[in-house]
């Protein structure tokens, strides 16, 4: 069932040099296994470096450029963090409108890391629950968001992790995010008029949070 919801949603994954390698590709290929088609945008085209914290890692190539990507093709979008990374993108005003049209068609944004920095510089964190790395707390508070140290937080589109450690129930949470805001669109498809776009109204539950005992993966 969930791959069936999956099975039509392309996701965009903003990242630039300097993202934290793990949450990119551990998270894109989760969404790929489950179904979906994923798509790297960044500030163009071509390869970008990852990091293993403070270490260069490997690469990965961009498929579309941030000028190129219309946020109404894609379902969704994932922010991998690494501070470099973060901090290039949220002074990115494409970057920046990108995730704000995603946001305001209530489409599911799954964060992690440093990412939330560019929903802070976004303008959209006011009010909203979410999780990061540690460091970044008083960023998020200051912007009028409520920081929880908890492994992930859902709250009504978003879905945000800590760090590399939580992958594992980053993953979970985050196709189970997306699979329902896939049938909502599968409800609503007969209202749409084009088979390109899976906006949609995502109506999960409004906020909760994941526990470090709730994240233990089954054997």
């Amino acid at each position: 069932m969930v791959e069936r919801r999956l099975s039509q949603m392309r996701i965009a994954i903003l990242a630039s040099d300097g993202f934290e390698e793990a949450e990119l590709v551990e998270s894109r290929t989760a969404l790929e296994h489950a179904g979906t088609e994923t798509k790297v945008v960044s500030l163009k085209r071509g390869t970008i470096r990852g990091m293993k914290h403070d270490k260069e890692a490997g690469t990965v190539r961009a498929d579309l450029a941030l000028d190129e990507a219309n946020p109404d093709d894609f379902a969704g979008v994932l922010l991998p963090g690494g501070a470099l990374n973060a901090d290039t993108l949220r002074v990115e005003p494409k970057a920046q409108e990108f995730v704000r049209s995603i946001d305001s068609a209530r489409k599911p944004i799954a964060v992690i890391c440093h990412a939330p920095w560019l929903l802070v510089s976004a303008g959209l964190v006011n009010g909203r629950n979410l999780t990061s790395f540690h460091t970044i707390q008083d960023d998020i508070r200051n912007a009028g968001g409520h920081w929880t140290d908890e492994p992930v937080v859902v709250d009504r589109n978003w879905v945000s992790s800590r760090q590399p450690d939580d992958i594992p129930a980053f993953n979970r949470e985050m196709i189970s995010l997306f699979a329902n805001h896939g049938a909502d669109a599968d409800e609503s498809a007969d209202e749409s008029t084009s088979s390109e776009s899976l906006g949609g109204h995502y109506s999960g539950r409004s906020m909760r949070t994941i526990s470090l005992r709730e994240c233990a993966i089954p054997e």
